[in-house]
């Protein structure tokens, strides 16, 4: 058996601790068959159970899984897409003479809906063969009322993260993000909804890049418009590892034209891609787009963007539909914390860094003209 992280850069890290404790739970030894070793535990009948980070490899190296009959994915919402269509095809075998298959596990807690696990079995169809178990807090007999009282006490002054935290729903806000207040006032006030666009106004786009390489960083991109003294935010779009040909298509589909829309680069959109030679500004202005490439905010940059986020957000709307994947990256955009010493070392940077990034960088441009543009009669403001 394989146990596999997406991630895992020591044992500590792994689900060998976790293994090694149900077996001193049921006092299984070697004379019973078990033997632990630092980097393995054998098992009765010539069995072995090994550990993997499945990140760095690739499809030659997870060749070496071909001889093991069972996988097992824990924290599996933290495994890629690329990890998974990686595992799946190398781990899937049958021998009819032995009456053995091989079998795929994957345990998780839910965290957004766009997680690859999720995708596979919370989707429209399962794969074939799939049996899938939902093992909640109510589903078990011993559960015990300190618990109960924990999870009363969540509904109360907690109701945003109660279904998440309890009944297996997504995350939409992280405790301790930095926007997850002001996305919840937001809510209350009305201000996610149904907005259409300004049809007077340009449409700006702001982006956050990413390269066109397997493991690149996402590309993202939020349009808006500056209405009044109000930042109407219109569409949301990440992609990873696309060209950008396909960045431009999606805003073309969108209705997001060149004679429409202006493009919002960061610092960096001046670099040339890695693999395709030539940077993300000569692209966009190939293609017929305006294109403005906000300068560096030197040294705490992103601690900028996410003041500037913080004191704009009373005056962002959000039109719901199409902005939902963008509000979840915002929802999770949180610390990276010294645990030992509870010191904070900047934001972490993870899947939703780049969304985040991307909103502040468009916070940052709002705040840095003089002239603001023109109020139109709230007739004429398309926010419904």
């Amino acid at each position: 058996m394989i146990c596999g992280r997406e991630i895992q850069k020591s044992l500590k890290e792994s689900s060998k601790r976790l293994i090694e404790k149900k077996l001193a739970d049921y006092s299984l030894g070697e004379a019973d068959g078990f033997k632990v070793f630092n980097d393995r535990v054998e098992t009765p009948k010539d069995g072995v159970i090994v550990f993997q980070g499945l990140q760095d490899h690739t499809s030659e190296t997870i060749k070496s899984f071909e001889q093991f009959h069972r996988f097992w994915g824990e924290e599996a919402q933290g495994i890629g897409k690329r990890s998974m269509t990686l595992i799946r095809p190398t781990l899937r075998w049958e021998n009819t003479r032995l009456g053995m298959v091989s079998e795929l596990w994957w345990s998780w807690n839910p965290r957004r809906k766009l997680d690859a696990v999720d995708e596979m079995f919370r989707g429209a169809s399962l794969p074939t063969g799939a049996m899938v178990v939902k093992a909640n807090w109510s589903d078990n007999p011993w559960f015990p009322g300190v618990l109960n009282r924990e999870r009363q006490d969540c509904l109360r002054d907690r109701p945003e993260e109660y279904e998440h935290i309890w009944e297996g729903g997504y995350a939409t806000v992280l405790s301790g993000a930095y926007y997850a207040k002001a996305l919840i006032e937001a809510k209350q006030q009305g201000r996610i909804g149904r907005v259409a666009a300004d049809p007077y106004l340009p449409i700006k786009i702001f982006c956050d890049l990413g390269g066109t390489g397997a493991r690149s960083d996402a590309f993202t991109m939020w349009a808006a418009q500056f209405v009044g003294k109000s930042i109407v935010v219109l569409d949301y779009y990440e992609a990873v590892g696309q060209p950008i040909g396909t960045h431009l298509d999606w805003l073309r589909t969108k209705g997001f034209t060149k004679e429409r829309a202006q493009i919002y680069l960061p610092h960096d959109g001046e670099t040339n891609d890695r693999v395709y030679d030539v940077s993300f500004e000569s692209a966009f202005g190939a293609a017929g787009y305006k294109t403005t490439v906000i300068s560096n905010q030197g040294r705490g940059a992103a601690r900028l963007r996410i003041e500037a986020t913080r004191r704009l957000f009373p005056i962002i709307w959000f039109n719901e539909t199409t902005t939902e994947p963008g509000r979840q990256a915002l929802g999770w955009y949180h610390e990276h914390k010294d645990e030992e010493r509870n010191i904070g070392l900047g934001p972490e940077h993870d899947w939703a860094s780049h969304g985040a990034d991307a909103f502040g960088l468009m916070c940052v441009a709002y705040e840095a003209p003089t002239a603001r543009p023109r109020e139109l009669p709230k007739s004429k403001r398309h926010i419904v």
